[in-house]
Order: structure tokens, then sequence, then C-alpha cells
């Protein structure tokens, strides 16, 4: 694959600088002293140049611990919610997400993809590397759901190699709802890059996007051992809900 080619983009040097204090002195020396995150095959992420990384997504802690076992800044996208908050709060969440690597997208509506594709192609054009969870949102039981196409697009488009990853025990720590559960020791995994040059061009045909997307999806299944599910995660998470509601009007109904 041809890199892209670099650009540049304002306000960079300070967004770094913020990330450096972050992960080498504010968050990263504690989280490794308590949590002893274990990182293997850290050596197929290039040490240079452009790469998207895709994992599976369990918590919200994901995306402190894979950045934390690379060397390289790591961007990702999140609501644009969080960059626009008022007051001395609003500040600072807005510099902690910014200095974390984070680019904000607007989630709400049908172009959403579209701005993601955008976000993610000025990071890659920058020779960095740019975090995606493909699954779209957190497993809601530990399963791995199918894959949106969007990193496939954005692999093609961009003529850049997919790194899949996968972590391991992030949801024992920080399961939905809560900040902490229990200190546990991740891990972290990077397999062998995916090359994709073969469909140069077919950025725009959905089988093909669908067939990079499962390969992507197979090798992260294989790095993290979950158990893989053809169905989108928030339609898993709607049918789960719906049946807990189910099962607790069962439980008060006067005819049970």
């Amino acid at each position: 694959m041809q890199p892209l080619e670099p650009v540049e983009q304002e306000g960079r040097s300070g967004g770094r600088g913020i990330y450096w204090v972050l992960k080498n002195v504010v968050l990263g020396p504690p989280l490794r002293r308590l949590f002893r995150p274990i990182v293997e095959g850290e050596h197929h992420v290039p040490r240079r140049g452009p790469a998207i990384i895709a994992s599976n997504h369990l918590s919200f802690s994901d995306w402190l611990f894979m950045p934390l076992a690379l060397d390289r800044r790591v961007t990702f996208v999140a609501k644009s919610d969080y960059f626009t908050g008022d007051g001395v709060r609003g500040w600072a969440q807005k510099r902690f997400f910014a200095g974390t690597g984070q680019v904000p997208i607007d989630r709400t509506g049908g172009r959403a993809s579209e701005g993601a594709l955008r976000a993610g192609l000025k990071v890659l054009q920058r020779g960095e590397l740019f975090g995606i969870y493909p699954e779209g949102t957190r497993s809601h039981d530990g399963r791995l759901y199918k894959g949106r196409t969007g990193v496939a697009r954005l692999a093609l488009t961009a003529r850049v190699p997919v790194i899949p990853s996968a972590v391991i025990g992030t949801d024992t720590i920080a399961p939905p709802g809560k900040i902490v559960s229990k200190i546990v020791s991740p891990t972290v995994k990077f397999g062998r890059p995916l090359d994709f040059s073969r469909y140069e061009g077919m950025s725009e045909d959905r089988y093909i996007l669908r067939s990079v997307t499962d390969e992507i999806m197979y090798a992260i299944m294989e790095l993290s051992g979950q158990t893989y599910v053809d169905m989108y995660a928030p339609v898993a998470k709607e049918l789960a809900a719906r049946q807990a509601k189910q099962d607790a009007e069962d439980e008060t109904s006067p005819q049970a």
C-alpha cells in the first residue's frame, strides 16, 4: 500500500503535549502499577506511518489500556458533546478528550459515518494511528458482534493496513455503569497487519466492504477468543432489554 501524503493540522503540537503528560505522568504510571496490563504482539504495530487499529469493545477503559500498550499516539473519535461544555468543567473536559487523542464527531443523524470517515482520513493523512471499534458500541454481554463496514471503507479509501487488536478483561475491571469494579490485569493483543490493497478502488462496493469487515472481525475474534454473533450490537442490546423487561413482567404477573 502506498502511504498517504502527510498533512499538517493546526493545534497539533498542543494536543501532543497534553497527551504525553497524561500518558507518561498523570495516568500512565499509576495505571501500569495498579493493573499491570499484559501486552502481546505490539511489534505488529508499525513504528511509523499511518495504520488503522481495529479492536473489540468491552468497556470505557478500553481506550485507556490499548493506547497505553503502545509508544505511539492512537487517535479515536468521541461524541461532540464532550467538546462543547461550558465553564471550567467544560474547558477541562474538552482539553482532556483532545489531549488523550480523541477528535469530536456528531454521532446523531445519518451523516455520522461520513464525519467519522473524514476524521479518520485526517488522522491517517498525518501519518498517525487511528483507533476504531467496528462494533460501534460496547458489547453488553462480552460477545463479539457484527462489525460496521466503516472500518473497511476507511481502510480502502486511505489505502492503509488494518491492525486487529483485542482487549481482554476490561469488562471485569469496569463493567457498564461502574468506574472500577475489580483490580485485574487486562490483556491487550495486536495481530499481524491486514493488507487490503487487492481491493483498491472498490471502496464503494458494499459486498467488498462487508467481506473486508468480516475478515477484520474474524481476526479480532481469534485474538480475543470471544464468541461471535452475526448481529449488530445495538440490535442485540435492544432485544436483551426487551427480554429482561418481559421476564420482569412475568415475575410480577398474577398469572405467574
